[in-house]
């Protein structure tokens, strides 16, 4: 068993965090996206859809996908839950992640291919005015984490999941994209500050 990634994008992270706040060691090998290797017959043979991450079994099964590659290892290995311990807290935390992931990560994505000229070649065609049209829909979402975060220690509740795993990774990739925090999220901040102390963050 593998896993493929490249590790300067932000979902390979989610995945290498989930792992590590389950102390699951897997081992993982490097392939460049900014050189086109997602591109190559080889890994688009793998996934079709030439996206990191990618877990590979040793019989050849593949699977795709962040959250599918976290929900094997949330069945594999259910302590610590990450994912919800019942229908309702797993409901939730689906619920909080998938906002975390459509509401705030895909428009910091979306900013990141648009307008960063590195990214032209990945981005085809770049159009820069999507990108700039993307900005205030992360401060929205934002904005709306920090109500949650006023009356919840987590995102999806009172126990660290899965959706403060996205929420993290899309907040430090807003870094490169040049995108900060707005002012007056101080519940934001306060969560911000305890989840990346987390030694899993560095992971």
């Amino acid at each position: 068993m593998r896993i493929i990634e490249t590790r300067q994008a932000p979902n390979p992270r989610r995945v290498r965090i989930f792992l590590a706040e389950k102390s699951i060691a897997v081992p993982f090998e490097e392939i460049d996206l900014m050189a086109g290797d997602l591109k190559s017959a080889a890994f688009t043979k793998l996934n079709p859809w030439q996206r990191v991450p990618i877990l590979v079994f040793d019989d050849g099964g593949v699977i795709c996908e962040t959250v599918a590659i976290c929900r094997y290892f949330e069945a594999m290995h259910a302590e610590p839950a990450l994912m919800g311990v019942d229908a309702f807290d797993q409901a939730t935390v689906e619920m909080w992640q998938r906002r975390v992931e459509l509401g705030l990560l895909t428009h910091i994505a979306h900013v990141m291919r648009h307008l960063n000229p590195k990214m032209a070649h990945l981005e085809v065609p770049q159009v820069a005015a999507w990108g700039e049209a993307n900005k205030p829909k992360v401060t929205e979402a934002l904005l709306a984490l920090d109500a949650r975060l006023a009356d919840s220690r987590f995102i999806a509740g009172e126990a660290y999941t899965i959706a403060d795993i996205t929420a993290l990774v899309a907040i430090d990739f807003m870094r490169p994209c040049k995108l900060a925090l707005p002012d007056g999220v101080p519940n934001l901040r306060r969560w911000y500050a305890e989840v990346s102390a987390r030694p899993s963050a560095s992971a």
